[in-house]
């Protein structure tokens, strides 16, 4: 029987591996400066405490799934406390969510650019600068 319980889970859990089913869920950016439609090379909103209260609500609504609670991966998706801080971790974290992660044919993440727009993925990422460890 714990064996049948081990193949239902594994089988069951497939698309957690396959994140291409994502439905990215609307974020309300009030409050925060619009930041247009040219995406900016580093986080306009670092600090900014409006964004950080946005960005603690998106982060839970559309990346939790993958990347945790709190940003403390499970080891399905990176653990995103460990994103280097200022404007390096900002390249790569505006690569990602601008184009997604696609290995082998499998979308592991969605491109969340179009979808959320930069003012609530800035402010998800001026969020996760506040739960950064070293």
């Amino acid at each position: 029987m714990p064996a049948l319980a081990g193949l239902l889970t594994v089988v069951l859990s497939g698309p957690v591996f396959a994140h291409g089913d994502v439905v990215p869920q609307p974020v309300d950016t009030s409050g925060l400066e619009k930041l247009g439609d040219k995406w900016r090379d580093s986080n306009p909103y670092r600090g900014n405490p409006r964004a950080i209260e946005i960005g603690s609500s998106a982060f839970n609504q559309n990346c939790a799934r993958c990347h945790g609670l709190g940003a403390v991966s499970g080891g399905i998706a990176p653990d995103l406390r460990y994103l280097e801080k200022g404007d390096a971790g900002d390249e790569w974290f505006k690569e990602r969510v601008t184009n997604g992660s696609i290995r082998n044919g499998v979308t592991y993440m969605p491109k969340f650019g179009e979808a959320l727009g930069q003012e609530a993925l800035w402010a998800i990422r001026s969020w996760l600068e506040t739960v950064h460890e070293d």
